[in-house]
């Protein structure tokens, strides 16, 4: 059937900012979608409330609005635009259940536009448990015993019926698994049900039996309106059944069935989709019983999702883009596959000659109070893929991308169990067998490296098994990864004396070089140096061992391929020498690569992807070749379509070094993958010179970066050109520390040298609090920690800026709501800044040009200022691309990385043709919390990052522009009920206005003794509540549980440490969607939000800016 000519807009939804259960892959498939659609000739128009996304960049789509995914939203947009169809496919859950709402209400019929891609009642039958059980029924497909349930009673009902426990809790149209778990007893059916119902868009959870321990199998699959329908890709997760599918490391192709059993799930999956009638990409899970053979469906996502991106990245098939075209009217049949031209059409299915691995990326690094116990909701913010010739060389390439720790498995010893004090004494002592069988038994993200570390032991196959329900097919390949590294221990020789044919077949184990030395050297403490590893790779390079690189063709090689896509493999090599491209010598183009910024992670999020991207486009848009190296599934750097050539690899210097060696490439840029690739440009540089490569680092020198981010050399920087800064000292040992304390005076600001998104860092206010902070941190030489003087109640900015050399264009000075120790990530956002005088944002402008020229920096560059009592302070330079970059292109027109990276490859900002700048609107960033998923984390925020994502709002008043943010957040805005205040002494009396503004809008007050008492002063009428640690009720819990709380105000006593006071309520705050603030400048916003919302529902605005 061709392209359907009844339609000519459509309006795509995307899914919001970057949350646990939801990540960048969104933003992919959307792009690819709105592509696809585009070069069919039909108008776009996008809603989205993410700002950081390539998808509502202004060239992407031909309307964009950045406004909240609401319901209502989009309901005041389809009647503004009154497009002919809706795609909800590309946009994940939210998407999916803004559409299926506007359909249930009659919106979408009463304005006559159509749900294209899956109908809403394939969408129903997948997402309600009770039709979906009933569908799988039908056709004689096994399901779990399950019992679909609207309320508590219910629950406990369906537990008495099926009558064995553990109980499986699965709510209906949530993402992520959010309500979901495996409950053992009542108490915590109860516990996960509640929280499952509320999150439920439809009030439902799914009562279930148990398959804890079978294997889980997933089968992505596109089917047209033809009835056509094909596998793209097969999936495994290595963890048993009782761990999410998006926190489990997964590998495809499947590995551990027979044919026979391939053959049976694969026509289970396919006559499942056709008895759904679902159009497009689509996701089917099942649990195998490898055992007795026995199968149970699990579910199926009618819509583009996570597993699709990884199978998209994985086979080379762009799902997301082949979903479009079958959803105006194209049969698979009838669209060519673009990885092999004209070789093959959309229905000829993908052949994988390789082996892909996926691991989650979790945030307990950051988060060192959180469980760290995978279930049946999703804890991880992003992913990493490796692609290898055998399941060892992918599993040690997928541990190398992960950027967490040691960047290949280690012997595991008590300082795994914990940072601080004493580390490098603990790390000399081994893991106890006791904890060990912990670590293998319970699934956490530390059970990969226990896998390992078991068979390092000697342990076996079978006891191994016995403990974790791991298959055994993938215990072999974790025992020969422990056997290879015995082999190489035992040599206990200088690395010239390995010959060719061991080191060749240890590189096709997937050991890299860092892994070699660290086991020739017998895992010493503290690891090993970068000329151990050089001396590996010297002596692999006298032996002409380099990896040979393969194309993912999705056809394993039977036809030719035309999209230059790539991973290196050391496995059969014929071969010696490098593996140039071809035709090297005769090619004309100047080749530049770009370092993308790996996992998406807290601190690093889809927007350094954002820059990456930017920064690809104007390569390739001056005529030269654009080379990426990343190894993040979700992204669109990685597209197979995005760059001239895309290599899916570890960002380590290794890898990074032999496809320099490959390429041979005349620049290599590093500032737009954020932390992870600025940290690669001493070793990369010296690696240049070491090897003779013609490659120049492009943008900022090392010598730069070094300067803007080494503290002493900065501070020396800053006290030549006049700048101030807050007093401080680095630390390279505690009492180093202690005594930097004593000098500056508390509170101080604490946090490691060299990080990002503020990891580790904490304000202290007491001794007590620094000898807790002391006990935790790893301190070394190498890694010292800096202490600052903290400036309380300070207005913090940031500053977004480019610099040629010669010339600075400043991108935008932002301002934040929260005042300065409230890290820049979690902090509201405002452009242009509200409360700064004349004089202070004359002396911002200048210093951002004093630093930018004075610094040498070439490129982007983001400086933190705070402004205390009229005087200006530097906080830091970052010489790189940030996280605001895309907001501030969004908010002022002026597109920052696209010029920034014009800047790195030489051409002057006054050659470049700049936008005009818009300023007809204020433009709010808010940031999204992960809170709902990870318990034994405090919600309060603070100096160290906790945002996965952001939001965004504009208005022409700065009031509606921040309820906007504030409602795309998906937390509501009260207009009505009661407000309970609790805040510390010092900030009593700054309440009472706030008070007075709450009871003239109709709120009922409630306050603690000693604010209530502050308050009666004040002429406010207030109810009284006990508090928590009293013990006597009603306290804030009893009122946040009867419902009586919609809005808290809680500005914590002392910041620092785990658990504070209040950190009950927070959390309860957080699992029934009640808004807190932890500022009096947030609660004055607040105010001013839930003022204008009383007033009127903000209207839309659609993007205008000028490029």
């Amino acid at each position: 059937m061709p392209r359907r000519d009844d339609i000519e807009w459509v309006l795509v939804l995307g899914s919001g900012p970057i949350r646990i259960g939801q990540a960048a892959e969104f933003d992919f498939s959307g792009s690819q979608a709105i592509q696809a659609l585009r070069e069919d000739g039909y108008k776009v128009i996008l809603v989205n409330s993410n700002p950081a996304t390539i998808q509502n960049d202004p060239e992407m789509a031909d309307i964009v609005y950045i406004e909240p995914l609401l319901s209502s939203t989009v309901e005041q947009i389809l009647r503004k635009e009154k497009p002919d169809a809706i795609l909800a496919g590309m946009g994940g859950q939210t998407a999916l259940n803004i559409a299926s709402d506007l359909a249930h209400r009659g919106v979408l019929d009463e304005l006559g536009v159509e749900l294209i891609g899956s109908d809403l009642e394939a969408i129903d039958k997948a997402e309600d448990r009770e039709l979906f059980n009933q569908v799988c029924e039908s056709i004689n497909l096994p399901i779990s015993k399950a019992i679909a349930c609207h309320n508590m009673n219910e629950v406990l009902q369906a537990a008495d019926e099926i009558g064995t426990w553990p109980l499986l809790i699965r709510p209906a149209f949530t993402l992520g698994g959010l309500g979901g778990g495996t409950a053992y007893n009542t108490g915590e059916l109860v516990e996960i049900s509640q929280l499952g119902l509320r999150n439920s868009r439809i009030g439902q959870v799914l009562i279930e039996e148990s398959i804890l321990g079978w294997q889980e199998y997933e089968y992505e699959v596109m089917r047209d309106t033809a009835n056509n329908a094909t596998i793209v890709c097969t999936m495994e997760n290595i963890d048993p059944m009782g761990v999410h599918t998006g926190e489990s490391v997964v590998i495809a192709p499947i590995q551990s069935l027979s044919d026979a059993d391939h053959q049976l799930l694969r026509d289970k999956a396919l006559s499942l989709i056709r008895a759904l009638d679902i159009k497009g990409g689509c996701n089917v899970q099942f649990a195998f019983n490898q055992s007795t053979g026995e199968v149970r469906v699990i579910e199926v996502n009618p819509r583009v999702s996570r597993s699709s991106a990884l199978a998209s990245k994985a086979t080379g098939y762009p799902i997301a883009r082949m979903a479009a075209k079958i959803a105006v009217g194209y049969t698979l049949d009838e669209l060519p596959n673009p990885i092999t031209g004209e070789g093959t059409t959309a229905a000829f299915e993908p052949t994988l000659d390789y082996c892909v691995i996926k691991i989650p990326r979790w945030p307990f690094d950051k988060f060192r109070t959180a469980d760290r116990t995978l279930g049946t909701s999703m804890k991880s913010t992003g992913e990493v893929m490796a692609i290898g010739r055998n399941f060892e060389e992918a599993f040690l390439k997928a541990w190398a991308s992960l950027e967490q720790g040691s960047p290949h498995p280690r012997p595991l010893t008590r300082g795994d169990e914990s940072d601080g004090e004493q580390q490098l004494t603990r790390e000399s002592e081994p893991l106890s067998d006791r904890v060990l069988v912990d670590w293998l038994s319970i699934a956490t993200d530390r059970r990969m490296g226990a896998l390992i570390e078991a068979f390092r032991r000697g342990w076996t196959i079978e006891h191994v098994y016995e403990i974790t329900r791991v298959t055994r097919w993938f215990l072999h390949g974790f025992a020969s990864i422990a056997n290879m590294e015995a082999e190489i221990r035992s040599r206990a020789c200088s690395i010239n004396e390995i010959d060719s044919a061991d080191l060749q077949r240890w590189k096709s184990g997937g050991f890299t070089d860092g892994h070699i030395a660290d086991a020739l050297s017998g895992f010493q403490p503290g690891g090993i140096t970068r000329a151990q590893e050089s001396e590996v790779m010297a002596r692999r390079h006298a032996l002409e061992i380099h990896p040979v690189y393969r194309m993912v063709d999705s056809c394993a090689a039977e036809f030719a391929a035309i999209t230059p896509y790539y991973y290196s493999t050391y496995e059969c090599q014929k071969t010696k020498g490098i593996d140039h491209i071809p035709e090297l010598q005769s090619r004309d183009k100047k080749r530049q690569i770009v370092l993308g910024s790996g996992p998406i992670r807290i601190g690093q999020g889809i927007e350094f992807d954002y820059s990456c991207v930017h920064a690809v486009k104007s390569i390739r848009s001056e005529g030269m070749d654009a080379v990426l190296i990343n190894n993040n599934p979700e992204t669109v750097s990685t597209d197979f379509d995005t760059s001239d050539r895309l290599y899916f690899e570890p960002l380590t210097l290794e890898y990074v070094t032999e496809v320099m060696l490959r390429e041979q490439p005349h620049g290599i840029l590093l500032q737009f993958g954020g932390q992870t690739a600025i940290n690669l440009a001493i070793p990369v540089q010296e690696r240049i010179e070491q090897l003779s490569l013609p490659t120049q680092i492009l943008g900022s020198t090392c010598d730069t970066i070094d300067k803007a981010s080494d503290r002493e050399r900065f501070e020396d920087f800053a006290k030549e050109i006049g700048l101030k800064m807050p007093l401080g000292y680095t630390g390279k040992e505690a009492d180093d520390v202690r005594s930097a304390v004593e000098k500056i005076g508390y509170p101080v600001l604490i946090r490691p040298s060299y990080v990002l998104g503020g990891r580790g860092m904490e304000i202290l206010s007491n001794e007590k609090q620094l000898e807790a902070y002391l006990r935790e941190a790893f301190i070394a030489s190498q890694h010292p920690l800096l202490v600052d003087e903290y400036l309380g109640e300070a207005i913090e900015l940031d500053v977004d800026a480019v610099c040629d050399g010669k010339e600075v264009l400043i991108g935008a000075i932002m301002e934040h709501l929260e005042e300065a120790g409230i890290h820049s990530g979690d902090s509201t956002c405002f452009i242009p800044a509200q409360n700064l005088s004349d004089e202070i944002t004359e002396q911002v402008r200048k210093q951002t040009i004093d630093i930018g020229l004075g610094l040498g920096i070439v490129g982007c560059y983001n400086i933190q200022f705070a402004v205390k009592e009229s005087e200006l302070y530097v906080l830091e330079v970052n010489p790189r691309s940030s996280r605001t970059v895309p907001f501030v292109a969004k908010s002022t027109g002026l597109p920052v990385a696209r010029i920034a990276a014009k800047a790195t490859l030489g051409i002057s900002i006054s050659d470049q043709d700049i936008p005009e700048r818009v300023d007809k609107l204020v433009c709010v960033k808010a940031p999204v919390f992960p809170f709902i998923k990870l318990q034994g984390l405090d919600p309060a925020p603070g100096p160290e990052m906790k945002s996965t994502g952001e939001v965004y709002g504009s208005d022409i008043e700065a009031d509606v522009a921040y309820l906007k943010a504030r409602l795309a957040t998906e937390i509501p805005v009260p207009t009505s009920g009661g407000v309970y205040l609790t805040v510390r002494d010092s900030a009593k009396n700054d309440l009472v206005p706030l008070a007075k503004d709450l009871l003239e809008l109709g709120f009922n007050i409630f306050a603690t003794p000693g604010t209530a008492d502050v308050l009666r002063g004040g002429d406010v009428q207030v109810k009284t509540v006990y508090r928590i640690n009293d013990r006597r009720h009603p306290d804030a819990l009893d009122l946040m549980r009867k419902g009586e709380v919609q809005f808290i105000v809680n500005l914590p006593t002392v910041s620092g440490g785990a658990v504070r006071d209040g950190n009950m309520m927070r959390r309860l705050a957080v699992e029934m969607n009640i808004p807190f603030v932890t500022t009096l400048s947030g609660a004055k916003m607040e105010i001013n939000a839930i003022n204008a919302l009383q007033k009127k529902e903000p209207e839309p605005c659609k993007l205008e800016v000028n490029y």
